[in-house]
């Protein structure tokens, strides 16, 4: 599956774990339907890679260092709001699902979703995106 323009979906990673980056873009580079277009260790960087790559989405980690994912919503809302920001966070979904939704998010994953949850939960996304 790919954009309703005919092109991968093109993702930004955004986590400051460098292993969990590594296995996402490895999931869904297996993938033709996906193309990582940018990665990110912080939520400072993440705005700055949104900016310069206007992706379909961006998985977005919560804890990160710098400026944490929830202070880096509304800056990649500003960059570009067409973005779906995914947050995927080691949080229950219970304690920090409302204020991501409250700061811009589109959907909340927990990181314990395995990679193939998470690279469908892409897919059904970009299916209900007009």
């Amino acid at each position: 599956m790919t954009t309703r323009s005919g092109r991968a979906i093109r993702v930004v990673i955004a986590d400051d774990v460098e292993a969990l980056r590594n296995l996402l873009r490895v999931q869904l580079e297996l993938d033709d339907a996906f193309e990582v277009v940018g990665e990110a260790a912080d939520g400072r960087a993440a705005v700055e890679v949104v900016e310069e790559t206007q992706p379909d989405f961006v998985l977005l980690d919560l804890a990160m260092p710098v400026m944490d994912g929830l202070q880096a919503i509304p800056g990649i809302r500003r960059v570009d709001p067409a973005a779906k920001i995914v947050v995927l966070s080691g949080f229950e979904a219970s304690a920090l699902a409302p204020a991501a939704f409250g700061a811009g998010a589109d959907h909340f994953l927990e990181k314990t979703a395995s990679l193939a949850t998470i690279a469908e939960t892409l897919r059904e996304i970009n299916a209900r995106s007009p």
